[in-house]
């Protein structure tokens, strides 16, 4: 994959190749929630990973983090093996940390805001206690906007914006490199998600930090992310800058996921794309595209081969074997769908 970002070479600071994670569900068979993953974070860039629920994506995050342990595949953090037996645990600890989805369930509700933020540091022994570690949490709370005054507060005596700003103050406490944002501001009010991603955003350039930021929310990731990477049944389908995903996506899925962007246009017409046909199962998938059962363009061979991600463009990835005519054939199935829509009514 291209080594470019923003015309400048740089090496990954993450990468990610060929990841799976299957789980055995006892008389039904193996479930595919991550299959052949691959992917590479820049330093100060934001990947974001989107796609339907159930798509696998939060899945990556909690491999990635070591919350579940790999069916299969390699991952290298600043060109070390993360999964080799001699790695250093403490030190990929304090390098890559995640805030997690719901604010409220992973803050300890025994355990105060002060406590809370002061165990990894205790546990990495990076801050004795005393005043050594109160100066830290000032500092750090100044960082991310917390009252001192909450330090001595629960976590249910916060709003979700506030718990989610102690998840943010947590994941930065280590100092990381790289951060998982699974979902970070999908159980927030609008107002409170713009405070989160423009702390977010402007954490990042203080500290050159990275995100694998995953959402389901397409203008949230075209906010905040420089590159965008589409899941769909445990796979990336498509792959490339922000700008090129949201104005020349090639993938079938992306397309319709596209369309489905909610715009402020009074003149131009909004072609929606509605999908059809089942979702397949995860369980022991069949050979073939996944996505072949609700595309406007399968044949038999997307039924029977399945497309490997290729790059069609400079540093841009689909798999998609008619990714150069998915657009144009995308206004054929846009009128189709609408169509479809008028008559059930």
């Amino acid at each position: 994959m291209s080594e470019k970002m923003d015309g400048i070479n740089k090496e990954p600071l993450l990468e990610v190749k060929h990841l799976k994670k299957y789980f055995m569900i006892p008389r039904k068979g193996m479930l595919h929630a991550v299959d052949d993953v691959s992917f590479q974070v820049y330093p100060g860039e934001t990947l974001g990973l989107v796609g339907e629920s159930g798509c696998g994506k939060s899945t990556v995050g909690n491999v990635i983090m070591k919350l579940h342990k790999r069916t299969e595949g390699e991952m290298y953090l600043e060109g070390q093996d993360v999964f080799a037996a001699d790695a250093d645990k403490d030190a990929f600890c304090r390098k890559v940390q995640i805030i997690f989805q719901d604010p409220y369930s992973s803050l300890n509700p025994r355990k105060t805001i002060r406590d809370i933020l002061s165990e990894p540091l205790l546990v990495q022994k990076t801050v004795k206690k005393g005043s050594e570690l109160d100066k830290f949490l000032e500092g750090l709370c100044e960082t991310v906007g917390l009252s001192l005054d909450l330090l001595n507060h629960y976590p249910h005596e916060l709003d979700g914006g506030m718990r989610q700003v102690v998840g943010i103050a947590r994941a930065l406490s280590l100092n990381p490199s790289f951060i998982v944002c699974d979902e970070p501001v999908s159980a927030l009010d609008v107002s409170v998600q713009a405070k989160i991603i423009n702390l977010l955003m402007d954490l990042q350039k203080e500290r050159n930090l990275s995100y694998l930021f995953i959402s389901h929310d397409l203008s949230v990731v075209r906010h905040i992310s420089n590159r965008i990477a589409v899941m769909y049944l445990g796979q990336i389908v498509e792959m490339a800058d922000t700008d090129t995903i949201f104005r020349n996506a090639l993938h079938p899925y992306t397309i319709a996921l596209m369309s489905a962007v909610p715009k402020v246009s009074v003149d131009k017409k909004v072609n929606r794309i509605v999908l059809a046909g089942d979702v397949p199962s995860p369980m022991n998938p069949k050979p073939g595209c996944r996505f072949a059962p609700r595309c406007w363009m399968a044949c038999s061979e997307c039924r029977e081969k399945t497309p490997e991600l290729t790059e069609v463009e400079p540093g841009h990835f689909v798999s998609c074997i008619y990714a150069k005519e998915s657009r144009e054939k995308a206004k054929t199935a846009a009128t189709v769908s609408v169509e479809k829509m008028m008559e059930s009514k």
